[in-house]
């Protein structure tokens, strides 16, 4: 996969109607099983301290962050304000269409963690969008992507759509990678219960520091 260039193919999606339109509608559920939530929370604490600052893209109504962890700051940002407004783990927020405008409306270096949970597979730039994450993060700072199986499927792009849990994997660190923002970039398989309950897999990476 590092060595596939991505085009506009890749990321042609059945629904190309505003994506306003779509998000338009509140959905004030999360997007995975409960065991999927469950582990998804168990995974940010292993890799979130108490008094980081997070940047959680792409949110909605949850975070899925674990009940014991004290951040200094979590800025959501999200396609609808009644999602985040309902977010009870969000300090502040932001609505911005990262398909229009992929530029954050955020200094540089001002978080330590950035997270993006079941998402990532309606980013017509991902590249782009993870080198500004890049950007936001603090040196040292981790990216956490997770993903199950589950999609809006006319607004999933095409490659998301063609491949199988392990080449979404596979998607997810290429794009990590080709956006020159990330080492020690690692793949998880976080599937609490294979067969029964929603599967879950998460890519991490490390924001580069200024030395590599």
């Amino acid at each position: 996969m590092d060595n596939v260039e991505f085009d506009a193919r890749h990321f042609a999606r059945l629904d190309e109607t505003p994506d306003e339109m779509f998000y338009g509608m509140a959905r004030l559920v999360t997007h995975i099983d409960e065991a999927a939530c469950e582990t998804l929370a168990a995974h940010y604490a292993a890799h979130l301290k108490d008094g980081c600052r997070i940047l959680d893209m792409m949110s909605s109504c949850v975070s899925h962050l674990p009940a014991g962890l004290t951040p200094d700051a979590v800025v959501g940002h999200g396609m609808n304000t009644r999602e985040l407004a309902a977010n009870p783990q969000l300090h502040s927020y932001f609505v911005q269409n990262l398909n229009k405008n992929p530029v954050l409306p955020l200094d540089d270096a001002c978080f330590d963690a950035c997270l993006i949970a079941v998402s990532v597979q309606y980013l017509i730039d991902p590249v782009r969008v993870f080198a500004e994450i890049g950007r936001v993060l603090k040196p040292g700072g981790i990216l956490i992507v997770s993903f199950s199986n589950r999609m809006f499927p006319t607004k999933a792009v095409a490659i998301w759509r063609s491949l199988d849990d392990a080449g979404h994997q596979q998607y997810v660190a290429a794009c990590m990678k080709k956006s020159g923002c990330f080492s020690d970039i690692r793949v998880f398989d976080l599937s609490p219960d294979p067969g029964r309950s929603d599967p879950l897999f998460s890519v991490t990476g490390s924001k580069q520091l200024e030395t590599e």
